[in-house]
């Protein structure tokens, strides 16, 4: 096929990672990006699809300053790009019942308040004042950052799509990847079904198919798409609307309001992987077993069938993004496999992205330990603060 257009950098997806890539290099002047989507419309995959939640409460350094960088820019992220992030800063409050557990969050807050993170130890009493209602005789502690909270993911994506445009990137939907063409060690184009494009790098921002994508590149990228069911009930004055997102550490199971309804769900780690975007009802009984054991006051809230969604986790091995260039083919890059924390780390990912391609290796903070090669000498340890 011919080749009918060209970029200097092709984006293949278009969902929130993709949109903060483009705006950071369109915002550093980078003028011929072209973004590749293979809905109808951007943004309508998984970023739409999130539970939104943004924590500073991780286990490992870099996921920490990932955390640090993106709130902040969520923070202002309004005035910077004329978009909504919507940004809720009503905290998380981590639930733990198991002294084994409990000893690894001691670290976890310890390690979190060296990098200047006001995360706190707190009592299960103290938890109990601040989610009321919440079963608490069983717990030895709680962790609780009240910085952390959630966002509008499809508010942010937005923001940065529309002001990416503003700055010339180009946007085309409707675009699935169909191969990625190389020459000499290098991608020299990309092909959908309208033709194919000419490009000097190109980087893989495609979230759950992220695998299938560098699949045709040539390359094993360690992402498999996982699915995720998210819960609402009726409108509950029950539970108040000012609480933080709250975790049962044993179980996995979550809660937070969304305006006057309650946003809950908890991971199947059995389910295998799929791209099944339904909602799963015979999960349901398990998930509600575990989230009026700790929240007894839910046994009287209605569930709001028709406002419950499904999307996709894009998981890699370790819980960690794959981030940067491919060893093996220098103009590819990597931005993806970000485990259920894509929406926080965003505008890490996307200025990160930026500084790798225009500065030649990303230096704001330092991705060595996301770089797709460790999983071959498995130099980092996985992050454990997963749900």
């Amino acid at each position: 096929m011919p080749t009918t257009e060209r970029a200097d950098i092709v984006i293949i997806g278009a969902g929130i990672i993709g949109a903060s890539v483009a705006y950071h290099l369109a915002r550093r002047g980078a003028t011929n990006v072209l973004l590749l989507e293979r809905e109808a419309t951007p943004v309508t995959g998984s970023s739409a699809r999130s539970a939104a939640g943004v924590r500073h409460q991780f286990g490992t350094e870099v996921n920490i300053r990932l955390s640090q960088w993106s709130i902040e820019r969520l923070r202002h992220f309004d005035e910077e790009t004329g978009g909504h992030a919507g940004l809720r800063q009503v905290g998380y409050l981590l639930l733990v019942n198991h002294p084994a557990t409990w000893a690894g969050y001691q670290r976890n807050v310890a390690l979190q308040r060296s990098l200047g993170v006001p995360a706190q130890l707190i009592s299960p009493a103290e938890a109990a004042r601040i989610v009321p209602g919440a079963k608490t005789d069983d717990l030895i502690g709680a962790t609780f950052c009240p910085t952390d909270g959630y966002c509008d993911p499809h508010g942010v994506a937005s923001g940065y799509l529309n002001r990416a445009r503003d700055l010339g990137a180009r946007v085309q939907c409707d675009s699935p990847v169909t191969a990625i063409r190389r020459t000499g060690g290098r991608v020299t184009e990309v092909e959908t079904p309208a033709g194919s494009i000419g490009c000097d790098l190109v980087v893989n921002a495609a979230g759950p198919w992220a695998g299938r994508v560098g699949a045709l590149a040539g390359l094993d990228i360690p992402v498999q798409p996982y699915r995720r069911c998210i819960y609402l009930t009726d409108p509950f004055p029950a539970i108040p609307r000012d609480i933080p997102l709250t975790i049962d550490v044993a179980t996995g199971f979550y809660l937070r309001k969304e305006h006057d309804q309650v946003l809950f769900g908890m991971s199947n780690e059995a389910e295998p992987s799929s791209e099944d975007v339904s909602v799963d009802w015979d999960w349901l009984p398990t998930v509600l077993a575990a989230g009026t054991n700790r929240f007894p006051v839910l046994e009287t809230a209605g569930l709001a069938a028709r406002n419950c969604w499904a999307g996709l986790y894009e998981i890699t091995p370790d819980h960690g993004p794959v981030l940067g260039r491919h060893p093996a083919l220098p103009n590819y890059v990597d931005a993806s496999g970000f485990s259920g924390h894509g929406v926080q780390h965003a505008p890490a990912a996307g200025m990160l992205i930026a500084e790798e391609l225009l500065d030649s290796r990303a230096h704001t903070i330092d991705i060595d330990p996301l770089r797709i090669g460790r999983f071959e000498s498995r130099g980092r340890p996985p992050e454990t603060n997963i749900f």
